[in-house]
């Protein structure tokens, strides 16, 4: 692997210079990847494999959206779209197991009896297994287990390969029952489409990854725009005015010059006014949000996010609850403005018919 310097700190990566594509598709020529579930990262996943040569079969429920989407991507019933997911388990050589956290309990015990030696078992999350006395997946010592965990969700490991571009992918070897897990995994991910691909550990994964959703990917980030949205519309400014302060600046000006160049220099950029606000008070926010953030890798590590999950998602009113809860915020003031503010931003302006 190539060291890289990560801010002073010498990390071991995989780079495309060390295993080009040409290496991972020799490396899986004679592999069958059966992709369990048919959601983002599995449709994802699976189209990216089929349009770099890789021989790929899906396993999805009949009926559903997924099912339905695979049909419109191509894939064959019968051939290379199956119902049965133990007929995928029978046919792969490596299966990626990528149905939802709760689907992955319900359906292990179908699909354990069939796992045979020599076989690759494939996580793209390691809740399943780190947490296993919650889920049950504890894996035979025959097969290798691995993770490929791509840094973004399905629809991106999809729309940046289409684009040309890649996505940064972690991964991990719990388990080398044949002496060639390493090799397998970092050919996968590299078919996938992943730009570099870094180590960890299941543990490591699962750990950052429930942090990270639950904290500045998504849950902080969207608790943070609703309060300061909350707090100018409070003090008199209008939808439009709160809602283009607190979000459309920020995701349609600052983040994506912070993505492209950090956030050092995305400030140097600002205004002397707007830098001295960002160095002053990122502090005080940093000291307020710390004892939250190490409150929530708490409540990960020590299974209450799992437990929590697994509940949920695998009550037969699921989605139902999981509805009410979106039409909360689908209905809010806030979300109702950033539309509409949506709908008037310059591409998205309709153009004056043509006379005559």
């Amino acid at each position: 692997m190539a060291q890289i310097d990560f801010g002073g700190v010498l990390e071991e990566v995989v780079t495309r210079d060390e295993v080009p594509l040409s290496q991972a598709r020799t490396t899986l020529s004679s592999e069958v990847i059966g992709v369990l579930g048919y959601g983002p990262q599995g449709q994802g996943q699976s189209l990216n494999l089929r349009d770099n040569g890789v021989s790929v079969i899906i396993g999805q429920r009949r009926g559903g959206r997924g099912w339905d989407d695979a049909l419109r991507d191509g894939w064959v019933e019968g051939k290379t779209l199956f119902d049965d997911v133990t007929e995928v388990v029978r046919r792969a050589t490596i299966i990626e197991y990528l149905l939802s956290d709760a689907g992955q309990r319900e359906q292990w015990p179908q699909i354990q009896p069939h796992l045979k030696k020599g076989q690759a078992l494939c996580f793209s999350h390691g809740l399943s297994v780190v947490f296993h006395q919650q889920t049950g997946v504890t894996p035979p010592e025959f097969v290798d287990v691995v993770l490929v965990a791509p840094k973004g969700a399905g629809r991106t490991v999809r729309a940046n390969f289409l684009a040309g571009s890649g996505i940064n992918s972690s991964f991990a070897i719990h388990q080398d029952a044949t002496g060639r897990a390493r090799e397998r995994v970092v050919a996968l991910g590299i078919a996938i489409g992943s730009g570099y691909l870094f180590p960890t550990t299941f543990e490591n994964e699962v750990y950052s990854d429930l942090t990270g959703e639950r904290g500045v990917l998504l849950g902080a980030i969207a608790g943070l725009m609703k309060a300061q949205y909350d707090t100018l519309r409070a003090m008199g400014h209008s939808p439009s005015e709160a809602f283009n302060e607190t979000v459309e600046e920020a995701t349609q000006s600052l983040y994506p010059l912070m993505g492209k160049n950090g956030a050092d220099w995305m400030v140097a950029s600002c205004s002397t006014t707007a830098q001295r606000g960002a160095l002053d008070w990122s502090r005080k926010f940093e000291a307020t949000v710390k004892p939250l953030f190490q409150e929530l890798y708490k409540s990960v590590r020590e299974g209450r996010e799992t437990k929590r999950v697994l509940d949920t998602c695998g009550a037969s009113d699921y989605r139902e609850k999981l509805e009410l809860e979106l039409d909360e915020w689908r209905n809010s003031e806030m979300w109702k403005t950033g539309a509409t503010v949506r709908s008037l931003r310059p591409e998205n302006w309709k153009q004056p018919a043509k006379k005559g």
